[in-house]
C-alpha cells in the first residue's frame, strides 16, 4: 500500500513503552497508555497503529488544505 507507514519498532521498558521511528524516539507511553498500546498492538497493525500513537501520519487532507483560497499566496 503507497504511503503506508513504517519504519517503527517499540522496546518494552519495565512498565513504559519506548517508541522509536528509524532509530529515533519518538514517544514513550507510561501506564494506562503503556497497556492500552500494548493490548491494541497484538490485534491491530503495529506500524500503522505507532504511527497513529506517535502523530507521525498523514490525515488525508494535506492536498485539500493546499489548496483551500485561505491558504493561497495572494
Amino acid at each position: 500500500m503507497a504511503g503506508s507507514p513504517g519504519g517503527f519498532e517499540y522496546q518494552v521498558i519495565g512498565s513504559d513503552v519506548v517508541i522509536r521511528h528509524h532509530g529515533r524516539r519518538a514517544t514513550t507511553l507510561r501506564a494506562a497508555a503503556a497497556e492500552c498500546f500494548l493490548a491494541d498492538v497484538e490485534t491491530h497493525e503495529a506500524q500503522s497503529l505507532m504511527a497513529r500513537v506517535t502523530g507521525n501520519y498523514q490525515r488525508g487532507n494535506e492536498r485539500v488544505a493546499r489548496n483551500h483560497p485561505r491558504n493561497s499566496d495572494v
